[in-house]
């Protein structure tokens, strides 16, 4: 999915053409990434994205060379020349003999609105990245999970750990629903995802107690409701996991949850400068 896409895309701040970008820059070396939503032309929690660089840079020893003020003049630029009021944005800070800075525009798939009505299906994927608290591009460990997503047919695949404790997604974090309760991993475990955060906030402000514990996989099935977040997928319902069915989409703290974001969304849009 992570195709180049558009016209243009920027290079260490010059603005080229997208037939001009060199795929190994993004293999090769040591890639520290984000992706950006776009909507009515203006980047999703732009400030919380670029503060998780900066962890995920100091997690892998690494310092980035560009400003906050600048990343943000380079996606603008990016938007403009594209002419794209909706899309995602994939920002690459590649580390090599050549250190190389890279922004431009990936092919996005968003959920469709019966998926959000119904919910979606997913695997269990036993696996997990080396370093889950830092957005580093594994394309090994990415392809393998891909390839079970793609033969099973489903939206995403829901990660176990060594200990057979349900992490993360693949490409999302997972918050989990049981009395009324919302249950997600320990941070330590998983990506530290701005949705995520977001999540938690809008949780806070619900009044719904949040858990930040382990679930093991084998109970998954006294779960009153699990969900996806993820900065394509905001808030999305499973209704199945392997042959395991919810009836997440109906229920009512992820209801309440999946609204409360979507306000928070357009109160940030409204107000970006």
């Amino acid at each position: 999915m992570n195709k180049f896409y558009n016209e243009y895309y920027i290079e260490d701040g010059v603005l080229n053409e997208i037939n001009k970008l060199d795929e190994s820059l993004t293999k090769e070396g040591k890639s520290l990434y984000e992706v950006i939503r776009i909507i009515e032309g203006k980047p999703l929690f732009l400030e919380k994205h670029l503060e998780r660089f900066e962890i995920s840079a100091s997690l892998e020893n690494l310092e980035l060379w560009y400003t906050y003020y600048e990343i943000k003049k380079y996606i603008e630029e990016l938007i403009k020349a594209n002419k794209r009021k909706t899309g995602n944005i994939k920002i690459v800070f590649n580390f090599n003999d050549k250190n190389t800075f890279l922004c431009y525009f990936i092919k996005h798939s968003y959920p469709r609105e019966e998926q959000y009505k119904e919910g979606v299906k997913t695997i269990l994927y036993h696996g997990e990245r080396q370093n889950p608290n830092a957005k580093v591009i594994d394309n090994n460990f990415r392809k393998k999970v891909q390839d079970d997503i793609n033969e099973n047919k489903v939206f995403e695949a829901i990660l176990v750990d060594r200990n057979g404790y349900i992490t993360e997604g693949s490409r999302s974090n997972i918050f989990m629903v049981k009395e009324g309760k919302v249950i997600t991993a320990p941070v330590k475990a998983v990506l530290p995802g701005v949705t995520r955060n977001s999540i938690i906030d809008v949780c806070e402000k619900l009044n719904i107690e949040i858990l930040e514990k382990n679930i093991s996989y084998k109970n998954i099935n006294s779960l009153d409701g699990i969900f996806i977040s993820g900065t394509s997928p905001k808030v999305l319902p499973i209704c199945k996991v392997d042959s395991i069915k919810f009836d997440s989409a109906n229920n009512t703290t992820i209801r309440n949850i999946m609204k409360a974001y979507n306000k928070k969304i357009e109160l940030y849009i409204k107000r970006y400068i």
